[in-house]
């Protein structure tokens, strides 16, 4: 028994790539908007998303929790919490039932950055929300 043969894409107006265009340039523009920030706070970008990350995260994050949010291998997020580290916006501990996995936790510096960080992207977010909503029912 074969795969069940899948159905052609349905065609695509005129409308619907300027749409889709216009969908990926907003997203561009508030990705540089979001990189300008963290590039004022002193950040690069990855570092930013890792600090979100560790501060969401549901319990105590570890270096591979860090790696599966950023889509980035294990050794790549070791030095990124390395170099978090050397700012002085993370610290480690070891974990209390497996002392090889480190536990991550942000500095009162890292709270405070963030903090201003993360108001200013959800004012932007506000401020887009409009635009943004009206752009996915173009898309349907």
């Amino acid at each position: 028994m074969s795969a069940p043969t899948p159905a052609p894409p349905s065609a695509l107006t005129d409308a619907d790539y300027a749409a889709l265009a216009d969908f990926r340039h907003a997203l561009r523009q508030f990705q540089a908007f979001s990189e300008a920030r963290a590039g004022a706070e002193g950040l690069t970008p990855q570092q930013h998303q890792a600090l979100l990350a560790i501060r969401a995260a549901p319990g105590a994050p570890t270096v591979g929790y860090v790696a599966e949010r950023l889509s980035l291998k294990p050794h790549s997020a070791t030095g990124l919490i390395d170099r978090l580290e050397r700012l002085g916006l993370i610290e480690r501990t070891a974990a209390p039932d497996d002392r090889r996995r480190a536990l991550l936790c942000l500095t009162v510096k890292a709270h405070e950055v963030l903090a201003a960080l993360s108001s200013a992207h959800r004012d932007e977010i506000r401020r887009l929300r409009p635009t943004l909503e009206a752009m996915l029912a173009a898309i349907g």
